[in-house]
């Protein structure tokens, strides 16, 4: 009877973590390319909502996403996997239900999003209609301006959607400016074939699951804890690595808050 206590607040205390208001991580990247007369930008990276009962219903989704607007980004980036496909879901939602929460964001620049591999695996068509009627722009290989901003969006590696050459095309056919990428998953970076100012990803989870003495039990990256988690630079590349704010396969936490970056982008000092 201990042990099923003891299991049972093990089990709760997961519950708990993955319901917790989501951290907001905070950093600056200092831009040589950055036009001297434009304001500064505020970049707020969302990655891995995951959707789905018992920690994510649409309903908890739309109220983060409404608090997120307090922070006044100018531009959002939803870095994938809109779609959970949960082990231990206690509801699943259709891909109109999943996406309506977006509508709830609000930036300057808008909001801006790519595929993930569970939105892959689930329905990537209705979920980019979704996406679309909430009013995000669904990046799939493709880029745009925003602001002094060159956005290109590099669609899932996790299923090979990526195509790195289209999306430095589209960067190129507008013009000049500072580069950022959105995606997915970040294994992308090695491959990259120039570096940009930054790049946005998420699909780790920070590990979502941290024991003691051992450490997060996997990245889900071939590169194993290389791309794992947070602020980074990578062989000259500067890289932001959510932890998301919904869970896979387990909706538990333990050691890794749900979290988010607003990044500002401005120029050097």
């Amino acid at each position: 009877m201990l042990l099923v206590l003891l299991g049972l607040l093990l089990i709760g205390r997961g519950l708990w973590n993955a319901g917790a208001d989501p951290i907001v991580r905070t950093a600056s990247v200092e831009l040589a390319d950055w036009p001297a007369d434009a304001p500064p930008m505020r970049v707020l990276l969302v990655s891995d909502t995951h959707v789905a009962g018992p920690d994510m219903p649409p309903e908890r989704l739309a109220s983060i996403l409404r608090r997120f607007n307090g922070l006044k980004p100018d531009l959002i980036l939803l870095a994938g996997d809109f779609h959970s496909g949960k082990t231990l879901s206690t509801r699943h939602y259709s891909a109109a239900e999943l996406t309506a929460p977006f509508a709830q964001a609000k930036a300057k620049y808008g909001v801006i999003a790519v595929l993930g591999n569970h939105d892959y695996w689930f329905q990537p068509e209705p979920i980019a209609k979704g996406m679309k009627a909430a009013g995000v722009t669904v990046l799939r290989n493709q880029a745009v301006r925003r602001g002094p901003l060159i956005v290109g969006g590099v669609d899932d590696k996790v299923t090979s959607h990526d195509n790195l050459k289209r999306s430095y095309a589209a960067m190129d056919a507008l013009g000049p400016g500072p580069r950022i990428l959105t995606t997915h998953s970040p294994d992308i970076v090695p491959d990259l074939p120039a570096p940009v100012d930054a790049v946005f990803a998420g699909h780790t989870h920070c590990g979502q699951i941290a024991l003691p003495l051992v450490g997060p039990l996997s990245y889900a990256s071939k590169y194993g804890d290389r791309f794992g988690c947070g602020a980074m630079t990578d062989g000259g590349q500067k890289i932001f690595v959510g932890a998301g704010l919904g869970t896979s396969i387990l909706p538990l936490r333990y050691g890794v808050p749900p979290d988010v970056w607003l990044v500002t982008l401005g120029p050097q000092r």
